[in-house]
């Protein structure tokens, strides 16, 4: 879990995206181990949840924005 906390405040939305993509490419290319396979699926998922936690802030900015408009 620390190290998820730790991405999420180092990695912008844009780093964590870009290595989420070459995660993905990864998986998909195969030729890994079990072992390696399920390293980079957790590496991943924590890639997700931080750029999930970044478009969260970004849609909450917005909302407000929007709300002190109208």
């Amino acid at each position: 879990m620390a190290e998820t906390d730790e991405a999420a405040t180092t990695l912008g939305y844009e780093q964590a995206r870009d290595e989420l993509i070459d995660v993905v490419r990864r998986l998909e290319a195969g030729g890994t181990t079990l072992e390696e396979s399920l390293a980079l699926w957790e590496r991943g998922e924590e890639l997700a949840k931080v750029c999930r936690r970044w478009l969260d802030g970004a849609r909450a900015r917005l909302d407000a924005s929007l709300a002190e408009e109208g």
